[in-house]
């Protein structure tokens, strides 16, 4: 199928723009906090670059997450408009599926949470999750890179193969399966700091 993939939740930017098996991707390694900035003029290349027009995508792919709060927000929010615009389907990509489909076993995604934290989720060789995504200590990480080989985008303290966003977002979404499909929503593992510190004020 004809598609666009977003990828705005981590420090990189990814578009894909996927047309009769062949893709136009584009990507970003240090897009920090230029993703609302980037954003549309990369789906305009990324479409153009594909010879696809907007209106022949089949559906629009947005990853969902862990990641940055407002970097989600916004790589969702432009597959939201997309779909709603032109009534075609959804799908929703975690940051672990991306990492997962750069491996061809059994492994284990792992992205930094900051404050020595990790969030975690292992996959079996089907890309199917072994165990549900945590957010694990340093020492938990230690354990869980003993038992499985470890893909990572950023630096961890324990050996890890550094995965490519790009590679893991094509393909996930070339193989979403019909029941992957349905509403975006964000994936957060814990609540953002401004609802933390909130929350420490109410008590």
């Amino acid at each position: 199928m004809n598609f666009l993939a977003i990828d705005t939740a981590n420090e990189y930017l990814t578009v894909i723009a996927s047309k009769a098996g062949k893709a136009k991707v584009l990507f970003e390694p240090q897009c920090g906090m230029q993703h609302s900035v980037r954003l549309m003029g990369a789906v305009e290349e990324a479409l153009a670059g594909a010879d696809l027009p907007l209106g022949e995508c089949d559906f629009f792919a947005a990853v969902t997450g862990p990641g940055s709060f407002t970097g989600i927000r916004i790589g969702i929010s432009a597959a939201k408009g997309f779909c709603s615009a032109l009534k075609k389907p959804a799908l929703g990509i975690t940051t672990f599926q991306t990492l997962a489909y750069n491996a061809e076993g059994d492994c284990l995604s792992a992205v930094p949470a900051g404050r020595g934290f990790y969030y975690v989720c292992p996959f079996g060789e089907n890309k199917q999750i072994l165990s549900a995504p945590s957010r694990a200590d340093e020492e938990t990480l230690f354990r869980l890179a003993e038992r499985y080989a470890v893909y990572s985008y950023f630096p961890l303290p324990v050996p890890y193969i550094k995965a490519d966003p790009a590679a893991g977002l094509l393909a996930a979404a070339n193989g979403a399966k019909k029941e992957d499909f349905g509403a975006l929503s964000a994936f957060y593992l814990k609540k953002s700091q401004a609802e933390e510190e909130r929350e420490r004020a109410e008590k």
